[in-house]
């Protein structure tokens, strides 16, 4: 059987570059090779495309970069060359096919539905969400009104431009105080990805502080309603018959499962199912699918909850292209319901193409 040639891209210009060079590597480490030719594209910080041929181990620690057989290589967006341009050493050019890709990029650039469209254009598939879910479920206060108008329970939210807040402050520290009642509350860049940029204040003047450094990483500022409870997830798979998850909790390290608690620190704690009861599982997987469902979402996504002690279960987000780290919930909750390692890779690589020939 001849093997269908799939692209790896990874690292991106995102607050999440290193991240997704991990997750890469885990990727690449679980695509069957007797079935898939598998080339890698590497993106520095700077936004340099590169087709890299080295081996797997330098893309973790981001080495791959030096190596000096890298060559410059881009996706061509006339189906015609339905694959990637590469410029040689010399100057010269040439073209090579793929038959699909897996863009193992988190946040910006890369998981926000700018990538997706390239390949759109191209019409070479590609795993994970399409255009439009990928960019609703990446911008929280598009995704938060999406979640309102599908009756889904979730946090109290307000939100502005911060162009709108550093021009008259205090009217939008009271907009946040009438809106949302009493303090603590979450502020969060509308764009940014892996809890990047986002604070929990408990008073005014932490309440400044985290809008300013919200503003630094988007142009819209969301900010919601403190909610105590367990953070539950679920992964979910599949393009219109979906297979949702065992759900699992999150025991953070930190006061909230920022950027550090979910990639550096070895004390936050994963329990897989989670601590609550059966009902509130199957609850919990139900709104999970009705989520997935309603912002179109196709391939994957995680989806991610609180549940209160009272009972409450409230959306927090959607994440398209999940982390596929050694430590990472998607992998594992999928493992624990029977689907793990390379058999889900292959799964996700199956739905590309399923996708692809519907749209034909």
């Amino acid at each position: 059987m001849e093997k269908k040639r799939i692209a790896v891209i990874f690292g991106g210009k995102s607050s999440e570059h290193e991240i997704s060079r991990v997750s890469a590597s885990y990727v690449i480490s679980q695509i069957p090779a007797d079935k898939y030719e598998i080339i890698t594209i590497g993106i520095t910080k700077s936004g340099r495309w590169f087709l890299y041929c080295g081996p797997t181990e330098k893309i973790s620690d981001g080495s791959w970069e030096k190596d000096e057989n890298n060559l410059t290589a881009f996706i061509a967006p006339a189906p015609s060359v339905h694959g990637i341009i590469i410029i040689n050493k010399d100057g010269s050019t040439r073209k090579l096919y793929l038959d699909v890709v897996f863009p193992v990029l988190h946040g910006k650039n890369g998981e926000d539905g700018t990538l997706q469209g390239l390949l759109e254009m191209s019409e070479i598939p590609y795993v994970g969400c399409g255009v439009l879910a990928s960019a609703e479920c990446m911008d929280k206060i598009s995704t938060n009104i999406m979640f309102k108008h599908a009756g889904i329970d979730q946090a109290a939210f307000t939100w502005f431009y911060s162009s709108q807040y550093f021009a008259d402050p205090e009217k939008y520290i009271a907009q946040i105080e009438n809106d949302l009642g009493s303090y603590p509350v979450f502020v969060k860049p509308a764009n940014a990805g892996s809890s990047v940029g986002i604070s929990k204040a408990h008073d005014r003047s932490e309440l400044h502080a985290a809008i300013e450094k919200a503003a630094k990483e988007d142009s819209r500022i969301l900010v919601e309603e403190n909610i105590v409870g367990k953070e539950v997830e679920c992964a979910v798979l599949g393009n219109k018959d979906i297979f949702v998850s065992v759900p699992g909790q999150i025991a953070p390290a930190a006061e909230f499962y920022d950027y550090d608690a979910k990639y550096c620190s070895n004390d936050s704690q994963l329990y897989i199912p989670a601590h609550i009861s059966d009902e509130t599982a199957e609850k919990v997987k139900k709104i999970a699918a009705k989520a997935y469902l309603a912002l179109e979402c196709e391939g994957l996504s995680r989806v991610d909850f609180f549940v209160t002690d009272e009972g409450r279960i409230l959306l927090n987000e959607i994440n398209t292209l999940p982390g596929f780290t050694s430590i990472s919930m998607y992998p594992k909750l999928m493992a624990e319901s029977g689907l793990g390692g390379s058999d889900l890779i292959e799964r996700l690589i199956s739905l590309a193409f399923e996708r692809a020939d519907k749209n034909v």
